[in-house]
């Protein structure tokens, strides 16, 4: 018997009980489709806000995964410069953010379809401008040239969950998935493109061909293959928010299939589960973008200072009943610089116009958003 999938006779040629695979995906298709037609009816600025958000939020989880955690505002900061979008107000984002979000945009550049050795090279290469990973040196840029094991617990008493294939197979391995991936491309129709993505995230990820990120790019590859067959470089929902939220199951899942005979369709029904809840959450993105913009002309004619917009925006991005326990005076001055009669005078202004709404009193004071200026304008009397 076999300890892992790629010792076993059959790889790298996955089974896959597709029965299985029919209701979750045709759940997923369903919902593909509603989310492609809710973003075509989008005009061209609010398209550009929706990809802003779904980038943000899947290279934040995209490193959160792997421990690290980047500033969402820095993020937001590279990706708006990328795509032409104002940045006044964020901060300046970092090598290794600018790094990820390359890669998360190259990833999905149609004009770009081949996927070869020298592309994923330079993606890992971005992922680690300084060759460094955390305080320790790696190799980037290159195949991994040692054993890879994924290791938990304490020195002495650790846990071995997998062991990659060997450092002098990589190459071979790495020429049976480019050969797959041309193969199984969307034209070909011979692959479902949503279950060649979840396959294509696994096989990485089972060959774990570079010294880290390895995760981030399976990602990349699995966010490749979802625009190559939606034929959209603008992507509107994030995998990776919905991976974070079951890191757990993620990687028992993973796990579990990389111990097994090469069995992967426990990976790929988990997978459907997790798209299915991406493009769920992604909807919700698109009505949260909507709204912010109609809250904005909805108030176009009323005069606000700069600390005032910066509190508008916060609460925006936090979404109705996002900002928990609401806003106080003591976050309100967390959030922006001056007096404390200065910003008491701010708070009391956007309450006189009917912006912010108030409730309790004196420390039990609390300010929301007037969210009833989200709402569609009504049409004049006739």
């Amino acid at each position: 018997m076999t300890q892992y999938i790629w010792q076993s006779p059959q790889w790298p040629q996955f089974t896959i009980n597709a029965e299985r695979l029919l209701v979750p995906l045709g759940r997923c298709r369903n919902l593909q489709g509603q989310l492609l037609q809710q973003a075509s009816s989008l005009g061209v600025d609010l398209e550009l806000a929706t990809q802003l958000e779904a980038l943000t939020q899947e290279a934040v989880k995209s490193a959160e995964i792997e421990g690290e955690f980047y500033n969402p505002d820095a993020v937001r900061s590279s990706i708006a410069r990328r795509l032409g979008l104002p940045t006044a107000g964020l901060p300046a984002s970092p090598r290794n953010v600018d790094g990820l979000v390359d890669v998360l945009l190259d990833a999905t550049d149609l004009d770009n379809p081949n996927l070869t050795a020298d592309r994923l090279k330079a993606w890992q290469a971005s992922l680690f401008p300084t060759g460094r990973s955390g305080l320790h040196e790696i190799k980037v840029g290159q195949w991994r040239s040692e054993e890879m094991q994924i290791i938990s617990g304490r020195y002495g008493r650790e846990r071995v969950h997998y062991t990659a294939p060997p450092p002098e197979k990589i190459e071979q391995e790495m020429g049976f998935f480019f050969e797959w991936w041309d193969k199984s491309h969307p034209r070909s129709g011979e692959v479902d493109s949503i279950i060649r993505a979840g396959i294509a995230h696994y096989w990485f990820v089972a060959i774990h061909p570079f010294e880290d990120g390895n995760g981030r790019i399976a990602r990349a590859l699995a966010d490749m293959a979802l625009a190559q067959a939606e034929g959209a470089a603008k992507r509107c929902y994030s995998l990776s928010s919905m991976l974070m939220e079951a890191r757990d199951g993620y990687y028992e899942v993973l796990e579990k299939t990389s111990n097994g005979q090469g069995d992967i369709t426990d990976w790929l029904c988990w997978f459907l589960e997790r798209h299915e809840q991406a493009m769920r959450l992604a909807q919700q993105t698109i009505s949260k973008v909507v709204d912010t913009s109609r809250f904005w002309q909805n108030i176009s004619d009323v005069s606000l200072n700069e600390r005032q917009r910066k509190v508008v925006k916060k609460l925006l991005e936090a979404g109705q009943d996002g900002f928990e326990g609401g806003l106080t005076a003591k976050k309100h001055q967390g959030m922006v610089k001056g007096s404390r009669a200065t910003l008491a005078r701010d708070l009391a202004d956007l309450v006189d116009k009917k912006i912010l709404l108030v409730s309790g009193a004196r420390k039990a004071t609390k300010y929301e958003l007037n969210w009833s200026l989200a709402a569609p304008a009504r049409p004049p009397a006739r």
